[in-house]
């Protein structure tokens, strides 16, 4: 398949700062997650010979919106031109959203044990919650469906869902993989690579 996606996470916010599990609460990004959102803006801007040729499109939370759109004023595109996608939101982390992963520890220890034997396949506690393998069919036939050249802003759990279902990595690695916010995934002819 003869397409190229950018894959970007949105900019950090101050729940990422602190370590709370954040999943679907729609939390802005900070000040840094701007600079960070600017940062990949102009990153984007030497790589793209023509952004307006590419679609865009976005998680439906906030803080991949604003991510989103500093990313669009960094190209010189008009900031609300872009769609966005529920199947690009972020792993749903139940009754554990909004809590450290001190205090997840704290009042569900033998669950977070679960959670580090077998990570991908996880599904924390509570109404709606998610595991990454979950979370992987929802995002799969997004993947399938975007045939033209795109930039997507997006969160971790769905980059990691990106590294198990292209780059083939383990379950393991993808569940463990560190996904920053200051560096942008191309996928292109399903081959991946961090720009």
């Amino acid at each position: 398949m003869n397409r190229t996606i950018y894959f970007v996470r949105h900019g950090q916010t101050d729940w990422n700062a602190e370590f709370r599990f954040q999943g679907q609460q729609d939390i802005p990004i900070n000040a840094l997650g701007r600079q960070q959102a600017a940062r990949n803006g102009e990153t984007l801007r030497t790589v793209l010979s023509d952004p307006a040729a590419f679609d865009f499109v976005a998680s439906p939370l906030s803080r991949t919106r604003e991510t989103m759109e500093i990313i669009r004023r960094e190209l010189g595109l008009p900031r609300d031109e872009y769609a966005t996608d529920k199947r690009l939101l972020e792993l749903n982390y139940g009754d554990w959203e909004g809590q450290t992963i001190d205090e997840m520890r704290q009042s569900h220890g033998e669950i977070s044990e679960a959670r580090n034997r077998n990570k991908w396949e996880f599904v924390p506690p509570g109404s709606g919650a998610e595991s990454y393998a979950m979370l992987s069919k929802r995002f799969e036939p997004w993947l399938g469906e975007t045939l033209k050249h795109t930039v997507c802003v997006t969160h971790g759990g769905v980059l990691r869902c990106i590294w198990r279902l292209v780059g083939k990595m383990s379950a393991d690695e993808a569940g463990q993989l560190i996904i920053r916010q200051d560096r942008i995934l191309r996928m292109e002819n399903e081959r991946l690579e961090w720009i």
